[in-house]
């Protein structure tokens, strides 16, 4: 095992999102990147990047596709998936740099129009994402924003987040109809939800979101 996994030997069952970030930026892995459902810190020896959420329903079928595709060369490496107290989520996979942006919109046109330099990926990627549709309300397509590719080092692009949930119907949801969530996501699996980064849509109302924490407790109780 590389020295900077070493870290992940010293995980509990008690460590959360905050005290795994605490524990890598303590031995030189530093945040260099933040968004709605995640941060991500960068390893010392600077060829791993350590993505840290709170609550993520797609990661397991992220990790699924770093597996199932890795054979294609067209997904980041995976050193590592762990779950952490109150459903959080730490995926360790290669560092990769930002892609063009117009390269990474024509790599989602050749997934769409299924061409055959990614047909074996976009197979792997039907085929997760009709798993993902039958466990989950809010993840029905894959997201097409450029910046879910990445470029390696030899400028190959890699496909690293395809998978979303609908964040603003799951959490919508709540005060429409908590009890979709409180069945889909047990109690211990959503402990942090309402501990999002959200560094790119902005943090919730206070009243808004105990309002939703209110529903969902309710919904719990109703559940028994």
């Amino acid at each position: 095992m590389a020295a900077p996994l070493l870290l992940l030997e010293r995980l509990t069952a008690d460590d959360h999102h905050v005290t795994v970030e605490t524990l890598l930026t303590s031995h030189g892995w530093s945040r260099c990147g933040a968004g709605d459902w995640a941060v991500v810190l960068r390893s010392p020896t600077g060829d791993l990047a350590a993505r840290i959420s709170p609550f993520d329903p797609v990661a397991p079928y992220t990790a699924r596709l770093f597996r199932e595709a890795a054979d294609t060369g067209q997904v980041p490496a995976l050193h590592a998936y762990r779950t952490l107290e109150g459903g959080g989520v730490l995926t360790v996979m290669e560092y990769l740099d930002p892609a063009d942006p117009d390269r990474a919109a024509s790599f989602f046109v050749a997934l769409e129009e299924r061409r055959p330099e990614v047909a074996a990926l976009a197979r792997v990627i039907d085929r997760i994402l009709l798993d993902a549709r039958r466990d989950l309300p809010w993840c029905d397509e894959v997201d097409p924003n450029p910046a879910n590719v990445m470029a390696r080092s030899d400028g190959r692009l890699v496909l690293t987040d395809p998978f979303y949930a609908d964040g603003t119907r799951l959490y919508g949801s709540l005060l429409t109809d908590a009890t979709v969530v409180a069945r889909t996501f047990p109690p211990d699996r959503r402990r942090h939800m309402f501990d999002l980064p959200l560094a790119e849509s902005g943090p919730w109302d206070p009243v808004g979101r105990e309002q939703m924490r209110a529903a969902l407790a309710a919904a719990d109780a109703r559940l028994g």
